[in-house]
Parts: C-alpha cells; sequence; structure tokens
C-alpha cells in the first residue's frame, strides 16, 4: 500500500501526521499491511508551496509523463513515484491512498476519479462505516492527470476547512481516522472479507464555475455569505451564488443542461483553485446499488499485487 502526503507542499495536515507516523510507527493503526509512506512533492513541501514548477496532482497525464518536460520538478517527481510504486515496478503498490486537505468546508471526505470498480468498492466500504460524502470527479477534460489515476486501485481523503500552510489538530485527527478505516477495509478485502454495503451515495460532477469577471481577468463579486461554507448543501435556481462589489446579491442560474435540478456544490471558495477559473464544482446526489464485482476487481487487485 502506497500512502502519500503533501502531493501539495502547503498542504501541512497529512504531512505532519507522516512525520509523526515515520518517527513512530505504532501512532498509525496498521492492519498488518505492508506500507509505504511518501511526500508527494517534498521539494514544495520543503518551501511551503503548493508546488514548484506545475501541479503535481495533474503531472501524471500519459502525455506529460511521455513528453519532453524533464525539468519540470513535478514531472520529474511523477516518474520518480512510479518508478518505485507503480505498475512496472519491482514491487507496485496494489492501491494509492492521496491525503489532502482544503479550505473549503468538506469535512472528511473521500474524492473518486472516474468509476474503476475497486475505487467504487473501496470507497462504499468506507462510506458504509464512516457516512463520508463522496465526491466522483469525471467528465472534465480541463482538470486530468491525477495521481490516483496511475495505480490500479485508489482515492484521495480530503479534509477541510484548513488554511493552507497550517496543521491543525483537528484535521490531522479525522485524516487519520478515515486513513486507518481505509487501511481496515484493504485489509479486509485481501481476506475476502470486505463488508458489502447495499448502496453507495456519491456527488457526481456536473461542472465548476468561476466567479463573475472584467475583460482584463478581475473579479467583479465574492462568494455570497449564505453560499460559503456550505460545501455538499442544496442549491437551487435564484439561490444567493455571488456578492458584487456594489452590494447587489447575484442568484445562481443553471445551464440548460442543469435546469429544474437541485445541485450541490463542493470545494466553495477552495484559494488553490483561482488560478484554475473555480469558485466552487457543482455536482449531483446520486445513489447507486453495490455491485458485487466491484469487489471481487479489488480482491483480485491485492491478490496481484505484492504479499501484504
Amino acid at each position: 500500500m502506497l500512502v502519500v502526503a503533501a502531493t501539495h507542499g502547503n498542504e501541512r495536515c497529512a504531512a505532519w501526521l507522516l512525520e509523526c507516523w515515520l518517527a513512530q510507527p505504532s501512532t498509525l493503526v496498521n492492519p498488518q499491511l505492508d506500507l509505504a509512506l511518501e511526500y508527494g512533492n517534498p521539494a514544495a513541501h520543503a518551501i511551503n508551496r503548493r508546488y514548484v514548477d506545475r501541479d503535481l496532482n495533474r503531472c501524471f497525464s500519459a502525455e506529460l509523463l511521455r513528453g519532453s518536460c524533464g525539468d519540470v520538478a513535478e514531472v520529474v517527481r511523477a516518474r520518480e513515484l512510479l518508478a518505485l510504486y507503480g505498475p512496472g515496478a519491482e514491487c507496485p503498490a496494489a492501491v494509492v491512498l492521496d491525503l489532502h486537505s482544503t479550505t473549503s468546508a468538506m469535512g472528511n471526505s473521500l474524492v473518486l476519479y472516474g468509476r474503476r470498480p475497486a475505487d467504487l468498492a473501496l470507497a462504499a466500504a468506507i462510506q458504509a462505516k464512516l457516512g463520508l460524502p463522496i465526491y466522483l470527479h469525471e467528465g472534465d477534460a480541463s482538470q486530468s492527470g491525477f495521481l490516483i489515476e496511475r495505480w490500479p486501485c485508489g482515492l484521495v481523503i480530503e479534509v477541510g476547512p484548513v488554511a493552507q500552510g497550517l496543521v491543525d489538530p483537528a484535521v490531522c485527527r479525522k485524516t487519520q481516522l478515515a486513513l486507518e478505516v481505509a487501511l481496515e477495509m484493504i485489509a479486509a478485502a485481501w481476506r475476502g472479507e470486505l463488508p458489502l454495503p447495499r448502496r453507495l451515495v456519491v456527488h457526481r460532477h456536473r461542472g465548476s464555475l468561476d466567479l463573475p469577471r472584467r475583460p482584463d481577468g478581475t473579479a467583479l463579486a465574492c462568494l455570497h455569505p449564505l453560499r460559503q461554507g456550505r460545501d455538499w448543501q442544496p442549491m437551487r435556481s435564484g439561490d444567493p451564488l455571488f456578492l458584487g462589489a456594489d452590494g447587489r446579491m447575484i442568484p445562481y442560474v443553471p445551464s440548460a443542461e442543469l435546469a429544474g435540478q437541485t445541485v450541490y456544490p463542493v470545494f466553495i471558495n477552495e484559494a488553490a483553485y483561482g488560478e484554475k477559473g473555480i469558485a466552487l464544482s457543482l455536482t449531483s446526489r446520486e445513489v447507486w446499488p453495490v455491485e458485487e464485482p466491484w469487489v471481487e476487481d479489488l480482491s483480485r487487485g491485492l491478490q496481484r499485487g505484492c504479499p501484504l
């Protein structure tokens, strides 16, 4: 199992936990798994910045990994991690767990990229134990190259809110709890004893919105105070969304595709997403039946990996 902290160098909570675990391994409850603990972006962590040259969590696309970006620090690091633990390594990781924090009020949550059966099985088992909300990111060509996509199974543990560069003990506790339950579920799947819930609740990505902007790119408005901090909460047409400099409320107006639907915003006002033109992302809440082949796919993947 590969556990990664500080994929973003200024997300300090998971990095602090990693330091504690390396100093005292007994502080991480581990159900007999062979764990590799890695700083995702140690260079960015050392200078307390999200990244050095570009976002590491967008550097795992096949195009970048095979390209000529030899001097881009994060592409070099992505190749190093794959050489150490990727599918072609001497002892590849069966599962990768990527630990993140956010300035948004996401609480303790999980993030999946796409619908790989093994990922869905693991997420469903964790959700059944802890009740964590799940953000399913898919169908967004502008956002790709995520770390966990390069391993057969993986998920992101995302906890917030916490300021960039700050270690918050409450966020650390929530991160460790989610990680330990994930490890417990992986061990159960290895033994063929993964508890199978009947349903999985996901918040499926339906698009992102930016702040209203002038032609020169400067913001015309900020998030409305009635929307700030309300991640996972419903939003309907006409609800307050932005607040102009003149004090005018700017309501949410859905696209034609989302007309008449209730959406559930996530990553509201995430500080790092301003450069990506994202003020919040919209999701639809869906309930799926859990399928037995998901668990079978996870178990097969673990059997193909290194011995636990």
